[in-house]
């Protein structure tokens, strides 16, 4: 199994680029405020296409944050980003409704139905 790094925020603060040539970096999180003004920034989705691209090429996958609506996971699935997370998907959870929408998931994949949307997704593509 082994441990996987998953490199948070990037873009913002200090999660420099040094680090993807410093360390071996699994998954890269693309920072929220990318996503969240992807829909009418044209420099935010050029930013964001760019660092998917960049993580593709590195071997990194990657994860956006905070995607609340569908055009934006529809952006992110057609410029290739690998996972996705955010209130799309499900709002956070007390402990207890987690446990009840985990084993909601795992008993209709036993039964080989599809996942409900959760708390994060595979991106088609």
């Amino acid at each position: 199994m082994g441990i996987q790094i998953s490199l948070d925020d990037f873009g913002t603060g200090y999660s420099a680029m040094s680090y993807l040539q410093k360390f071996d970096i699994d998954y890269l999180k693309i920072d929220q405020s990318f996503i969240h003004d992807m829909e009418t920034n044209q420099n935010a989705r050029a930013i964001s296409e760019a660092i998917i691209a960049m993580a593709h090429k590195l071997g990194i996958k990657v994860i956006a944050e905070g995607v609340e609506t569908s055009k934006q996971r529809d952006i992110l699935a057609s410029a290739g980003c690998d996972f996705a997370q955010g209130f799309l998907f499900a709002k956070a959870l007390p402990s207890d409704k987690f446990e009840e929408l985990l084993v909601e998931n795992l008993s209709m994949a036993a039964n080989h139905q599809p996942f409900r949307e959760s708390c994060s997704a595979n991106l088609p593509g």
